[in-house]
């Protein structure tokens, strides 16, 4: 048999699958770092879009918070002319009602009380005056609570005040405002 040495022919082919797989090596290198940078740039692209849509957004929202801001400044102020509206309507209302009360407060007054001072808080009034005699202020407090306006008399002081006359008494007395009921409430009731 011949012999044939197969070494030189596999040593070539060795050769050539090495360089063929050095090649591929290096394009797949190349293409992989291709891929890296495309990569990159897309995500480096949508991270600089959505700093934008970011950006865009908090502009915006330091525009809206300027309007919220000025929103609810007219709120307040729409609040503040509502009650002030209200105040004036109530004291539109209670303009008579201050006029009746007065005039009750004059009609209940007997010969020899005088009042000294006059104060209201809320839905109370409080009375300072002289009386000639205990029975001049029962007889206040009878006509106080007698009147379709003013209810429930409360003396809370009585003091003698000889300096006006032998059985002259100064007093302190509170009695409530009670608006008149109307047709239709007095049916009601």
């Amino acid at each position: 048999m011949a012999q044939i040495n197969l070494l030189p022919w596999r040593e070539e082919r060795r050769q050539e699958l090495k360089k063929q797989f050095l090649t591929s090596l290096v394009f797949v290198l190349a293409a992989g770092a291709g891929l890296v940078l495309l990569a990159d740039r897309i995500v480096n692209g949508q991270i600089d879009t959505q700093n934008a849509r970011n950006q865009y957004l908090t502009e915006n929202i330091k525009v809206l918070d300027k309007q919220v801001a000025e929103i609810r400044d007219l709120q307040k102020r729409r609040n503040q002319l509502l009650d002030r509206m209200r105040v004036i309507q109530e004291l539109q209302g209670n303009r008579p009602i201050i006029v009746r009360v007065l005039d009750q407060l004059v009609r209940t007054v007997p010969d020899g009380v005088f009042y000294t001072k006059l104060s209201t808080k809320a839905k109370t009034i409080s009375i300072s005056g002289i009386a000639e005699s205990n029975n001049r202020v029962s007889s206040l407090m009878r006509r106080l609570d007698a009147s379709d306006w003013l209810a429930n008399p409360n003396l809370d002081k009585v003091q003698a005040a000889p300096k006006y006359g032998d059985q002259a008494t100064t007093f302190n007395l509170t009695v409530k405002l009670q608006l008149p009921k109307t047709g239709d409430e007095a049916a009601e009731g």
